[in-house]
């Protein structure tokens, strides 16, 4: 995207989980279709299956469906009750379930623009 560096990282990690898919092919494509294919076949298990760690290991489209917190208080029965049956072992609290409401890719951005909106009020 013009004038927006630090969207990379983001997309280097998208090309790196794409990379190390057990079935990415070694040797490349034989033909754009084949290509096309795979693709379709990587963004269906990113987005539907693959369970993301900066989403508390949930997938995207549970996060966009608006089913995170029904998965999340599931989660957090499970570890409640893992819990106080065997408390020994455990050293702390359960783990926190729950995402960020909102999240930038550029937040400084956002910064700014709401500064300026603030100042023209």
């Amino acid at each position: 995207r013009p004038r927006v560096s630090n969207d990379n990282p983001y997309a280097e990690s998208v090309f790196r989980t794409c990379k190390y898919r057990p079935n990415y092919p070694a040797k490349g494509f034989s033909d754009l279709a084949e290509a096309r294919e795979w693709v379709l076949i990587f963004v269906r298990w990113y987005n539907d299956t693959h369970r993301h760690s900066g989403l508390n290991f949930i997938t995207p489209s549970q996060r966009h469906q608006g089913l995170a917190d029904e998965v999340f208080n599931r989660r957090k029965e499970v570890y409640a009750a893992a819990k106080a049956k065997h408390p020994n072992r455990w050293s702390g609290e359960i783990r926190d379930w729950n995402l960020e409401e909102k999240v930038w890719l550029n937040p400084e951005k956002v910064a700014l623009i709401q500064a300026g909106e603030k100042s023209l009020s």
